[in-house]
């Protein structure tokens, strides 16, 4: 590896969380553009020698991450429970907020047809949504969004690389949304915590307060 590559390593590993780029760039005395070539060449590293972490970007942001196959055993030296895993109805709302952020409680209730108060709540505990404002109208509701760990979890760097969202103005459409809905579940892609660490898996039932 280059020197700049190594560098970059050390830091991310010292770091145990998300950097943002600008902030390595300072401390390296390097461009934004040597410090996405150095990240392009630790990427493909440990990629190519199956190292056991793995670079992760994070909209403007680098991490390095267990990999998510060795995930149950990181835990378990990590002495980590496993907590549960994401329901039907927390996925279908996860993806409304994915899509329509930001977006109040009343608005996603809305698209469900259900009360979705709790599930909004159990995801923010779980770091995958968080309020990011307060919507200009009478009681002032809050306004949710996804988070770095959401990114992280769809192992994707920008809100932006989600599927392109079909037109909801017709059954076909909705029909469409919830298609990947199901995808999302299906993917079986390990949520993880904000220092790399594998929690738990996107299949299976939790039990909620909306009876789904």
């Amino acid at each position: 590896m280059t020197e700049n590559c190594s560098a970059l390593e050390a830091l991310l590993f010292a770091s145990g969380e998300p950097v943002p780029t600008a902030r390595l760039s300072l401390i390296l005395e390097l461009s934004d553009e040597d410090v996405q070539e150095a990240a392009n060449e630790l990427s493909d590293t440990l990629d190519s020698s199956g190292q056991g972490i793995c670079l992760v970007r994070i909209g403007d942001k680098l991490q390095l991450c267990s990999r998510p196959e060795y995930g149950n055993l990181v835990a378990k030296v990590l002495e980590q429970r496993k907590p549960p895993m994401l329901s039907q109805s927390a996925l279908e709302t996860v993806a409304i907020v994915a899509y329509f952020q930001p977006v109040t409680i009343a608005q996603v209730n809305k698209i469900r047809g259900v009360d979705s108060s709790y599930t909004i709540s159990s995801l923010v505990d779980k770091g995958l949504i968080e309020i990011k404002g307060k919507l200009d109208a009478p009681g002032r509701p809050s306004l949710y969004g996804t988070t770095d760990v959401f990114l992280r979890t769809m192992r994707i760097s920008d809100i932006s690389e989600l599927p392109e969202l079909p037109d909801l103005t017709n059954v076909e459409g909705i029909s469409k949304l919830q298609e990947k809905i199901d995808a999302l579940q299906n993917k079986d892609v390990p949520l993880v915590s904000e220092d790399g660490v594998t929690l738990f898996d996107m299949n299976g039932q939790e039990k909620t307060e909306d009876g789904e």
